[in-house]
């Protein structure tokens, strides 16, 4: 599968492309507008005075016009004037009157209105800039239209934008350089922190060198350092309990190969069947041990999801746990009972894991109680929480190992019960899951142990 890494410096010049790019395309259609209007006052004076200079020389308002005197214009044969004025000369009516020309009234001109009127317009194919004054002449409105065409304006408006828009254009791509450099540099420790982890094996979780690394990126690499440092913690206890359920398994198995051989060997009778019992009981050693470490592995962290939790009755529940295990009991001669409440006791979560889970503290009660003694299962609830017990009198645990009899593989010495010392830890990872408390005591008269599940109320 390709590599779906994105480069921060091509995220970065991106947004920094486009940015620079519109701000140039702004700053170029501003620059225009304004240099058409600066462009256009010089030469808008120059056209206005030319035309008071036409209005002078045919003595237009003064009642004594001359019609027939022809003013002396630029007709654009000049290479150093190439702009052709022309004016012409109109009644109220609009009817031509005088004039080199067919200007024509600007559409937005108004009789009466006063002062000068400029108007754009385009003459045989060539733009035109228009200026119209108004004059009165024996009672009657006379119009005067000169308009010139815009070569030359053109030419200093292109010649304006030119010192400007390629000034800022290189301005632009120098900018682009110098912050292309910049995040060069600056990204430099995220590259060679990004190609470190790259480069890494897939079982190093070694600590990230974030000592050169911007201060932005800090926190992260240290949360990531974090992250490994737990990862590391978790694939070390996994280690662990790999190497001691491998060796937890080495004896029962190593047991069955003795023992099968041995019966292999021998042609006495009676030595085959001791042979095959040990077997049996081997085999059975095993079973448990493998059991009990699958629903290890289901209840650790990250083995199931609690999504599948449902309401459970945890009075009913407990019961019919027990139930199971009286034959058992009774073949030791002992008595177990259970004390339940008359009101129905809810928690949330899951059925399978908390019978395992009461397995576990019955068949341990079972095994460390010795004949003739009682283990009461209990089931009661108070306003904080519900809780589970499983007490007897049996021998009880010392103080010294009541915080460690709940890791795994950890057995209490001299006790002279056979084991692998994992049923508590599942008690353990069973109650973390559902978030509930445990607690180990001395059970009621000081004589035996009462181990405690308390649960949030659902």
């Amino acid at each position: 599968m390709a590599s779906t890494i994105r480069s921060l410096r091509a995220y970065l010049m991106q947004r920094l492309l486009v940015s620079l790019y519109l701000l140039w395309i702004i700053s170029t259609v501003v620059g225009y507008f304004a240099t058409i209007n600066y462009a256009n006052q010089p030469y808008d004076l120059v056209l206005l005075q030319r035309a008071n200079e036409i209005a002078s020389t045919l003595k237009l308002g003064s009642g004594h016009e001359h019609f027939d005197v022809i003013p002396t214009l630029p007709d654009g044969s000049d290479p150093g004037m190439p702009d052709k004025v022309m004016y012409t000369v109109t009644d109220s009516e609009g009817r031509k009157l005088a004039g080199n020309g067919n200007t024509l009234r600007p559409l937005s001109y108004r009789r009466g209105r006063p002062g000068p009127l400029f108007s754009n317009g385009e003459r045989e194919g060539l733009k035109t800039r228009m200026v119209s004054l108004t004059f009165t002449s024996n009672g009657e409105l006379l119009q005067l239209h000169v308009s010139e065409t815009t070569q030359q304006r053109q030419a200093l408006i292109r010649g304006i934008l030119a010192n400007i828009v390629i000034p800022q254009l290189l301005l632009t791509l120098i900018a682009l350089a110098v912050v292309w450099y910049g995040l060069k540099q600056g990204l430099r420790p995220l590259e060679r922190l990004r190609h470190e982890v790259l480069n890494r094996k897939r079982d190093d979780l070694s600590q990230l060198d974030g000592s050169q690394a911007p201060t932005e990126v800090r926190p992260l690499i240290d949360a990531v350092n974090d992250l490994l440092e737990r990862l590391k913690q978790v694939m070390a206890a996994q280690q662990r309990f790999v190497a001691d359920a491998a060796h937890q398994l080495r004896t029962p198995f190593a047991g069955l190969k003795t023992q099968s051989e041995l019966a292999l060997r021998s042609n006495d009778t009676q030595q085959k069947q001791r042979a095959l019992e040990h077997i049996l009981n081997n085999t059975q050693h095993g079973i448990r041990l493998v059991n009990q470490l699958l629903a290890l592995a289901r209840n650790e962290p990250g083995g199931q999801s609690t999504q599948n939790f449902v309401l459970l009755n945890l009075n009913q529940l407990a019961q019919e746990c027990t139930v199971t295990w009286v034959q058992m009991a009774l073949e030791k001669n002992i008595d177990i009972g259970f004390e339940g409440s008359e009101n129905r006791i809810e928690i949330r979560g899951d059925a399978t894991s908390l019978v395992e889970m009461l397995n576990n503290l019955i068949d341990n009660a079972i095994r460390y109680t010795p004949a003739n003694g009682h283990i009461t299962v209990g089931v009661r609830t108070t306003e904080q929480h519900n809780e589970l017990s499983v007490e007897d009198n049996g021998p009880g645990i010392d103080p010294q190992h009541r915080e460690r009899v709940f890791e795994r593989f950890y057995r209490v010495l001299g006790s002279g019960q056979s084991g692998s010392g994992i049923g508590l830890a599942i008690v353990a990872e069973v109650a973390k899951r559902h978030g509930a408390e445990i607690k180990l005591e001395s059970a009621s008269g000081g004589v035996g142990t009462r181990i405690s599940i308390l649960f949030a109320p659902a």
